[in-house]
């Protein structure tokens, strides 16, 4: 049974939670700090984390950077704050989602179920070679000539959605709405954002992600032919 551990101060958005996830056959862990969300991320295999910001003890940006030394969880922000800035950070910190307070459950669940099942999809796929650049779907790994690259769970997914369709011009839209499972109206610059990070981190195999301009981007395996 898939678990799902749901973190917020807030015993009553906990609940209604709870409700939608266990409705759906989901088993459901609770904790009210980021303390404790390590403590149980250490001690249990969750499928997904639901992460609130802003809570007493230890906030959720510091809970999620903590667990990332660990492990590669899914991880969905809640929050009340919606600046930019704050979902920047979020990704960057390797969270898969962010939602804003108040939110509607069931878009909630359907965020989380988009999140797993791209997750079993990936975990079909064996391995991707181009040249010295590996990308292991099953473990989640990348490999830079034999020498493992730590990208963030989002660099990765950005990575295999554009290796998977290698060659084809993919527009922005196209990747928030399908890595980030939903409508990303006006924020191309979080897709930007990543594919920055994930052209630093892959070194000289950097010149496989190219722009395509007023489109998107591809991964071209011709690049460095």
């Amino acid at each position: 049974m898939r678990k799902i551990l749901i973190v917020d101060d807030e015993e009553k958005i906990r609940d209604v939670l709870r409700e939608y996830a266990e409705f759906e056959g989901y088993e459901v862990a609770e904790a009210d700090d980021g303390f404790k969300a390590i403590e149980m991320a250490r001690r249990y295999d969750f499928s997904i984390i639901i992460m609130d910001i802003m809570m007493p003890k230890l906030d959720g940006f510091s809970a999620v950077k903590e667990i990332r030394k660990f492990s590669d969880v899914p991880v969905l922000m809640l929050s009340a704050r919606s600046e930019e800035y704050d979902k920047l950070f979020g990704f960057e910190l390797g969270i898969d989602d962010y939602v804003v307070k108040p939110f509607s459950p069931k878009e909630v669940m359907a965020r989380i179920n988009a999140i797993l099942t791209r997750s079993i999809r990936e975990d079909s796929i064996d391995i991707l070679t181009f040249k010295g650049l590996k990308i292991d779907l099953s473990g989640r790994e990348v490999y830079i000539d034999d020498n493992k690259v730590n990208l963030t769970p989002k660099e990765f997914e950005v990575l295999v959605y554009l290796a998977t369709n290698k060659n084809k011009a993919i527009t922005r839209e196209t990747l928030l709405s399908e890595i980030w499972g939903y409508e990303f109206y006006g924020d191309d610059r979080t897709i930007d954002t990543h594919i920055k990070m994930l052209r630093n981190n892959l070194g000289k195999y950097r010149d496989y992600i190219e722009t395509v301009r007023s489109v998107g981007y591809k991964f071209n395996e011709r690049a460095l032919s």
